[in-house]
């Protein structure tokens, strides 16, 4: 017989507790909301509190749970109950460090498509803007809103009335079903952790304790690189400031490779080195290559 562990709810810290039901609960798919305020403004934010609970009517449910810090509530809750519109969006491997940027708490009108570096594309029947790099796209209007309590950590389940579904024409099979490897969806873990439909287990820092740049601050070098994925720029601006001048030089100045790959003249083996180094998550190196490319 195992050793158990057992906890009696009331007793245990909501922050920890938080962190068991997520731990437990998995893997969690992922509803990366787009919403509207009423002044006009976009945003999109991912939760994992989400599933699909009825095909007649077609219903979704994703649940904005209260700030367990603070008890405040999310731009998307308060958007959602302005509106009572929104466009859940599917979130795929080729995506995802670019929607785990997304998910940094940034100030209220900051277009986090902008800051993730997103395609905003025009919905047909609700305000909300779809992401156009997500495979599957549901515009939604919202039923109702059932709050589950007023403490940190009380979720707001959003009843979703999907309305239009957007499919990318290569996840489908040739009997126009989605194929599951060609969607490559991916799901919430505990923690950092993620689960790749076809894969495993990888991990993704959480934006929590930082504030990223933005995909939009990267340098035009960077950002347009024809080498650099869209997780891999989602990684790179997922710091608070760049390095600044002084620190590369003093890298270069004691890096052999970094000055043998400037001699040669060809940026594009900078961005290749710095894709190879994002691969194994050392993304500070990563960036000390990308800037020494202004030494060329």
């Amino acid at each position: 017989m195992k050793t158990k562990v057992s906890l009696l709810v009331s007793e245990v810290p909501i922050a920890k507790l938080h962190g068991i039901l997520l731990g437990a609960v998995g893997p969690r798919p992922i509803a990366f909301a787009s919403t509207m305020d009423t002044q006009g403004r976009p945003n999109l934010a991912p939760f994992s509190f989400f599933n699909v609970f009825s095909a007649n009517p077609p219903i979704l449910i994703f649940s904005p749970a209260r700030r367990v810090r603070n008890n405040t509530t999310k731009h998307t809750l308060e958007n959602v109950l302005e509106t009572m519109e929104v466009v859940v969006n599917i979130v795929n491997h080729t995506m995802v460090q670019q929607m785990s940027l997304a998910s940094t708490e940034y100030e209220a009108g900051v277009n986090e498509f902008v800051k993730a570096g997103f395609t905003m594309m025009q919905s047909d029947l609700v305000k909300p803007h779809r992401v156009a790099e997500a495979p599957v796209q549901f515009e939604c209007k919202v039923l109702k809103v059932e709050p589950l309590g007023e403490e940190g950590g009380a979720g707001n389940l959003v009843f979703c009335e999907v309305l239009k579904i957007h499919l990318d024409a290569d996840i489908l099979d040739e009997n126009g079903s989605i194929d599951p490897y060609k969607i490559d969806q991916v799901a919430r873990m505990g923690g950092n952790w993620y689960s790749r439909a076809n894969m495993g287990l990888f991990e993704v820092p959480k934006p929590l304790s930082t504030k990223g740049i933005g995909i939009d601050q990267l340098p035009s070098h960077i950002r347009l690189s024809h080498i650099l994925t869209g997780n891999d720029l989602g990684m790179l601006a997922n710091i608070e400031k760049l390095p600044s001048k002084e620190e590369v030089k003093a890298f270069i100045d004691r890096n052999l490779e970094v000055r043998s790959l400037i001699s040669s003249g060809e940026p594009k083996k900078l961005h290749e080195k710095a894709q190879d180094l994002l691969r194994s998550k050392e993304v500070m190196t990563a960036w000390m290559f990308l800037l020494a490319e202004a030494e060329m």
